[in-house]
């Protein structure tokens, strides 16, 4: 693959190497080879021309993933429209205000999504199109109802012999051109419209390209992670597609029932994951077995312990479609009992750090170069430095700088100075230190941080990591009430219905839990007191805990 200048000329290119390979697949379901998907982009391209949607125009994009929705993605970049990917699992309320916020033209949208919205709320949109076929689900603008009714002729005039992906054009845009508006989750209670360019798409790509070499053409990979999400827009889907790979959507709820199956029929190389799927795995199928009063004892011999590590690595491997050649972990630290036990089998996996403000990669080190409680050193074209005295060991905010930072918020020029200083330096909110070679350690959010009685900087998710190791504690949120830190715990369920413990029992179980953590940590930072509660924490659908709520 030779290097390109921009991301629209690599997925020209990608389509033009691998014509006849297969591209996109929703799991048990339509296929695509690259060459379909270079025709479906060019009938987009049409009917964007004869609707009137001009270049810088906003389309936007709201369903699970899909082969059409990642084909509608594609088409709305390499014809220079800006692409606004909205989660799906948002409120309709939600959606009507960030089609309207954004200023998009066209909506692409599920039509189960689409049965529950309100046109009148999205007065700028000229129409609405089906994700799953392409039909038009609503219009105002004459010239999209005529462009979709008249595409298969208006498709065969331009092209009357036969249409080959040498056909296809696609848009060069400048590297400051933007390209997608994505907006937050609202884990801080609202949505935040980040403006991407094609150069920070081009810089993630490109550094995916240089670092993952493993991934080659024709390699089959699993699309898990919300397309809404700039890593799952990214990482998953634009970096293998770039690359020739197979891209499976898995277009149902991701439950580790369905990863697996998916996993064993398409034995990806790469896995992209949340902390939540390859933890859940391994504490109710590793954990449980290595616990075993035989096992224990085995693990203790020098020489067998190699063994059985040996095969519980290749089981788990196994459990991944047994060609994993890395996996990373993203969205939130891992839990460090979990990452111990990685570490010990010699199993490849790492962490990345971002965030959707940076495209969204800030770090990653390749696994046999990850270090312990890092999350990766600073990818290239990025720079990152720390506002504290002695940025390795005293913590401070994290600010970065570089190609993959975006412009600012959408129509919101106080959030994006509230962000940015003078000399351009983005705070990511993050607290945290960097070690002399560039690793990043993260503290936690600077908006979380909790001053302590005597002015000591309290850190809840580094206390909440530590309780979610323990027995029966299934999620934490540790808070600052009158100068007092409270637990919130929800209890692991699965365990506690699969031994039938009552609730006296749990609270019991749970309070000596907590008992037990504070005789190790300091003074200041000690749990003063503790509520069990019945339901979970209310997420975002990147699945972090809307910590807001529960102040």
């Amino acid at each position: 693959m030779k290097n390109q200048t921009n991301i629209n000329a690599y997925i020209l290119q990608a389509i033009r190497d691998n014509r006849d390979r297969m591209a996109l697949t929703d799991f048990h379901s339509e296929s695509f080879q690259y060459k379909d998907v270079a025709r479906k982009i060019t009938k987009l391209h049409i009917l964007f021309e004869n609707s009137g949607i001009n270049r810088g125009d906003k389309v936007a994009f709201c369903g699970k993933n899909s082969s059409n929705w990642a084909m509608a993605f594609l088409a709305t970049i390499t014809y220079g429209a800006v692409a606004v990917p909205i989660l799906h699992e948002f409120k309709p309320d939600n959606i009507h205000h960030l089609v309207s916020h954004s200023d998009a033209k066209l909506l692409f949208v599920d039509s189960s999504i689409w049965e529950n919205l309100d046109s009148s709320l999205m007065t700028g949109l000229s129409g609405v199109i089906n994700i799953s076929d392409y039909s038009l689900l609503f219009w105002r603008d004459k010239r999209l109802r005529e462009a979709r009714l008249h595409l298969n002729e208006a498709f065969g005039m331009i092209y009357p012999d036969r249409y080959t992906v040498d056909d296809l054009k696609v848009y060069d845009p400048k590297p400051d051109d933007v390209a997608v508006i994505n907006y937050t989750s609202g884990s801080t209670g609202f949505s935040k419209g980040v403006v991407l360019t094609y150069r920070s798409l081009w810089s993630n790509i490109q550094f995916s390209i240089d670092g993952l070499t493993f991934l080659k053409p024709g390699d089959g990979t699993v699309c898990m992670l919300p397309l809404a999400h700039m890593f799952g827009l990214t990482i998953e889907l634009l970096h293998p597609f770039v690359k020739g790979c197979h891209i499976s959507f898995l277009t149902r709820t991701p439950s580790p029932r369905v990863i697996m199956e998916a996993f064993s029929a398409i034995r990806p190389k790469l896995i992209i994951s949340v902390p939540l799927i390859i933890e859940k795995i391994i504490k109710t199928k590793v954990f449980p077995v290595i616990e075993k009063p035989m096992m224990k004892l085995l693990l203790h011999l020098p020489v067998i312990n190699n063994v059985v590590l040996g095969k519980l690595k290749t089981k788990l491997l196994g459990v991944f479609g047994g060609q994993l050649q890395e996996m990373i972990i993203g969205g939130a630290a891992i839990n460090k009992d979990v990452e111990k036990f990685l570490r010990r089998i010699d199993f490849p996996v790492t962490v990345g750090y971002g965030m959707t403000e940076c495209g969204p990669l800030i770090s990653y080190a390749p696994w046999r170069e990850a270090r312990k409680g890092a999350s990766g050193k600073i990818v290239e074209r990025m720079n990152a430095r720390v506002d504290s005295p002695d940025p390795a060991h005293i913590p401070g905010v994290l600010w970065v700088k570089g190609d993959n930072v975006m412009k600012g918020y959408y129509k919101n020029d106080e959030a994006t100075a509230a962000v940015f200083d003078k000399n351009g330096w983005m705070s990511t909110g993050d607290i945290g230190c960097i070690d002399k070679d560039g690793y990043i350690y993260l503290r936690g959010r600077d908006k979380n941080m909790i001053l302590g009685p005597s002015g000591q900087n309290i850190y809840p998710e580094e206390i909440e990591q530590q309780l979610n190791n323990m027995p029966y504690v299934g999620e934490s949120v540790v808070v600052d009430r009158n100068g007092k830190l409270v637990a919130l715990i929800y209890p692991d369920m699965e365990l506690v219905t699969r031994e039938n413990l009552s609730s006296d029992r749990i609270k019991a179980i749970i309070n000596d839990n907590v008992a037990s953590l504070n005789k190790s940590l300091p003074a200041y930072s000690q749990i003063s007191n503790v509520e069990v509660r019945h339901e979970e924490f209310e997420k975002t659908p990147k699945r972090s805990i809307k910590r807001y709520l529960y102040k």
